[in-house]
């Protein structure tokens, strides 16, 4: 498929990230994977993803760290971030909007709740919680 969106997943949970594998494959999406948080900005950059989805807690840089770095990058700023995390206060949310992420599920999530998030970050939705 010519048009197929790609998306990056920073997750470090294999599990978690086959579910969303599956998901997200079935949904027409090109899938492509790190499971460490230093891995992120360098996939991101040679890959140039429609989305990153990215958990918070990873080895290395967190989640946090990692999308605070691609805002100040003027070359990926542009990319959509959707950040995951099983920490459901919401002082995490708001610290990850404020590290620029554009939406927050909190874990474990409805895969529809998924699904709708990405079809609209990849559509150009703007911020959401």
């Amino acid at each position: 498929m010519a048009d197929q969106k790609r998306i990056l997943l920073v997750e470090d949970e294999d599990n978690i990230a086959i579910a969303i594998e599956v998901l997200l494959t079935r949904a027409g999406y090109e899938l492509l994977r790190v499971s460490h948080g230093d891995q992120a900005l360098p996939n991101i950059r040679a890959q140039k993803p429609d989305l990153v989805l990215l958990d918070v807690t990873l080895p290395g840089l967190s989640g946090y760290e990692v999308c605070q770095r691609l805002r100040l990058d003027a070359e990926l700023a542009h990319i959509p971030v959707l950040m995951m995390s099983a920490r459901a206060s919401e002082a995490e949310q708001r610290k990850g909007v404020a590290m620029g992420a554009n939406a927050f599920l909190t874990k474990p999530f409805a895969m529809s709740d998924l699904l709708g998030s990405v079809a609209r970050l990849i559509a150009g939705g703007a911020h959401e919680n």
